[in-house]
């Protein structure tokens, strides 16, 4: 982590959404310096996140093909770029990234694994961010009302398969926006190795509604967590 002068620069361009190369360039290293920076302070900034999400909270999944860019080995057959699945549907080729947002817009993401989503990895990530009177409202999928029976978590949800999506303060619109800002901001990238999605999901957390708006912010951010962690 040499050449500390730049940090503030580098950062300012990390708020731009700015590619390795192309803040490499800009700031004079090369772009495995620049490639290093941005997930060592983006591996403190991912940290940074809500402790408890709090009256209605609105919880849904969004899937993300599995990638092993840059890896020296896969475990599967290599995909031409922008590859698919190797059969429709979710399954064991998609990432299961669970998205958590409260009305304040405080919003908490996981991920969970490959495939769908469990009420067992409900328990394991969401339960413990959730207010005990929160109100959790996804859509119809039968974990999340296996996870709040078995919670005591209040819950109520809308049918998407029956054409509805919008029951008063019931609907998951609020966190189906977040997963649209999520991916039109991924899709600059050109697809990213799995083993980095919660550095890009906490970059994400940071950029949207401009919670973190300057270069200075997040540089606090990140070294606050990462005082922590020592």
């Amino acid at each position: 982590m040499r050449h500390r002068e730049r940090w503030l620069d580098y950062l300012d361009r990390m708020l731009d959404s700015q590619s390795i190369r192309t803040a490499a360039a800009a700031l004079g290293v090369h772009r495995n310096t620049s490639f290093r920076w941005r997930h060592r302070f983006l591996d403190w900034v991912k940290h940074d996140r809500p402790h408890l999400l709090g009256g209605i909270a609105e919880a849904d999944e969004l899937f993300l093909l599995e990638s092993q860019k840059g890896a020296r080995k896969l475990d599967r057959r290599a995909r031409k770029r922008g590859g698919a699945a190797r059969s429709r549907g979710i399954n064991c080729d998609h990432d299961c990234v669970l998205v958590a947002r409260d009305r304040t817009g405080a919003t908490v993401d996981f991920v969970t694994g490959r495939g769908a989503l469990t009420k067992v990895q409900l328990h394991r990530h969401l339960l413990p961010v959730l207010e005990r009177d929160v109100l959790l409202v996804s859509d119809g999928h039968p974990a999340y009302r296996a996870f709040a029976r078995e919670s005591g978590i209040s819950h109520a949800f809308v049918s998407l398969r029956a054409g509805e999506r919008v029951r008063g303060a019931v609907h998951v619109q609020n966190v189906n926006g977040y997963h649209r800002r999520f991916r039109e901001w991924l899709a600059r990238f050109h697809g990213v190795a799995s083993r980095y999605l919660p550095n890009y999901l906490g970059w994400r957390r940071a950029l949207d509604g401009r919670r973190i708006a300057s270069a200075e912010q997040l540089l606090r951010a990140a070294l606050s967590i990462f005082n922590m962690q020592r």
